[in-house]
């Protein structure tokens, strides 16, 4: 969704998210697939479009911004925060999601050692190419950042490199699936509006769209 503004979405529709919604389902063709609607650049009023249509689990890139839209729509969604982790928001994010995808950090597992509960899913993000400044911990120090973790990950989360062809992508979605076979962990979030299908071919059990559900 980069260099989209939120002006973008003012007008989404729940009829246009309802067909959107079909023809991703489509075209991941798994019914065990979960969608979260990624809503950063969505506006506080225009998620009611997204209840109408039937979607209620959406996740949120920013702290601030998911406590805003949580308390204008109480009790209507499930939220998931999928933006970069700032282990001091934990303390916040903790009492309003269902799921966190992005704990890269030893500072963020301390945190959720003081603020987690039990029923918080995490998911451990994985800088899966090695990509230089990106977030996220190498493959070949998981298992010593399970073994830290004060709540036991339910799966990993990556995000591959940029890429125009989303078969690109296919190696890293394969190599985080093996990783997560490899270290028994069952949920994997990948695969957003550009690579969905592919992520969905290659074994996500979660993928996050933006774009492709509001136009």
């Amino acid at each position: 969704m980069e260099g989209v503004t939120r002006r973008s979405f003012d007008d989404v529709t729940a009829e246009r998210v309802a067909r959107n919604l079909r023809e991703i389902r489509d075209e991941i063709g798994r019914d065990d697939v979960e969608i979260v609607a990624a809503v950063k650049y969505l506006s506080v009023d225009a998620l009611g479009a997204l209840a109408e249509a039937g979607l209620t689990t959406v996740g949120e890139n920013r702290a601030q911004e998911l406590e805003a839209k949580v308390a204008a729509h109480p009790g209507v969604f499930t939220w998931d925060f999928i933006g970069q982790l700032q282990s001091r928001k934990v303390r916040v994010l903790a009492p309003l999601v269902r799921r966190i995808h992005s704990v890269a950090s030893d500072s963020a597992l301390k945190e959720l050692g003081k603020h987690g509960r039990d029923d918080l899913e995490i998911l451990v993000e994985i800088n899966i190419a090695g990509e230089e400044g990106k977030a996220g911990i190498a493959p070949g120090d998981l298992a010593a950042f399970i073994e830290r973790s004060p709540i036991a990950p339910a799966g990993l989360m990556t995000m591959p490199p940029r890429a125009e062809d989303p078969e690109d992508s296919r190696r890293w979605f394969a190599a985080l699936r093996d990783l997560a076979e490899a270290h028994g962990l069952r949920h994997l979030s990948m695969g957003t509006t550009q690579d969905f299908a592919v992520a969905a071919q290659e074994g996500a059990t979660i993928v996050r769209i933006g774009t492709r559900l509001f136009t």
